[in-house]
């Protein structure tokens, strides 16, 4: 039975790479079950491989299963083991080797065609660790070279590219964030937008989680959520961090913000329905009403 619509102006959804014992199809109908608005969907080998023969034809199948159950959809892109069976994120839009990072970057560039298939509205990527040996002024050039093609890119086929800034990255904080954008020479935000993960807020930014919201807003294009303890970089179910949502889910409201809000437990795929469904009633429990 399909859950009753979430009582918000808000639009939760669940990332596949929390479900990853489950087939795509059998993800989606228990998503749209539970009542989810949408899905982050991680493009990898078990989910719409996106290096496997015949993607164009595999993603319409999705696009018009996703269309018959009412789900919108972000395009994520930080499967571990895509690329390269033995290095986890590897390699990355910092790379030593050329050639590591044209194919990261191809990578994102098929991420955006997806996207545009699936009429998706954002396209999530990050940066990658610095490499040992690796000054930070070469490391930020990296990025601005990989990543120009993959804004002209998606800003040709108007899907926003959504950089996340992540724990241990060389893009780590929200002023890294704004330092790429001015970089690449401070392009609109409905082409260069933010994904924030308020659990990364929790972890590590000065300012609580809900103010991160209201400084993000004018970049804000995807937003991952989920539990943790400041300081920790560890994804956990709700209630079992330290964050306070009700103000964070209000100040997502206040802003107008209007991309998914998608739960973000890529290490709970063994309890993935069960945490699915928890999910979705710890936020609609906590989500202010519209």
């Amino acid at each position: 039975m399909t859950a009753a619509p979430t009582p918000t102006g808000l639009r939760f959804g669940y990332g596949t790479n929390g479900l990853t014992d489950l087939r795509l199809d059998d993800a989606l109908a228990l998503l749209a079950d539970l009542g989810y608005d949408g899905v982050g969907l991680t493009l990898d080998h078990m989910h719409l491989d996106p290096l496997a023969p015949d993607l164009a034809a595999r993603t319409d199948r999705v696009a018009r299963r996703l269309d018959a159950l009412g789900l919108g959809v972000t395009v994520e892109t930080g499967a571990r083991y895509v690329l390269d069976p033995r290095r986890k994120h590897g390699p990355s839009l910092l790379d030593p080797d050329p050639d590591g990072r044209a194919a990261r970057t191809r990578l994102l560039l098929r991420a955006v065609r997806v996207a545009a298939d699936l009429g998706a509205h954002a396209v999530h990527c990050f940066s990658g660790t610095t490499p040992d040996g690796t000054s930070t002024t070469t490391a930020w050039k990296r990025l601005e070279e990989s990543l120009t093609p993959v804004l002209d890119a998606a800003a040709a086929v108007g899907v926003p590219l959504a950089v996340e800034p992540e724990p241990g990255h060389l893009l780590a904080t929200l002023d890294d964030f704004h330092h790429l954008r001015r970089t690449l020479g401070d392009p609109a935000p409905h082409l260069l937008g933010l994904t924030l993960d308020i659990g990364h807020c929790q972890c590590l930014e000065p300012a609580p989680p809900a103010d991160c919201v209201r400084a993000a807003a004018p970049w804000l294009r995807h937003v991952q959520i989920e539990d943790m303890r400041r300081g920790v970089h560890e994804h956990l179910p709700f209630g079992e961090g330290e964050i306070d949502f009700p103000p964070v889910l209000a100040a997502l409201t206040a802003t107008g913000y209007q991309g998914l809000t998608v739960v973000e437990l890529p290490r709970h795929s063994h309890a993935g329905p069960e945490l699915a469904r928890a999910s979705i009633e710890f936020l609609t429990k906590g989500a202010p009403a519209p």
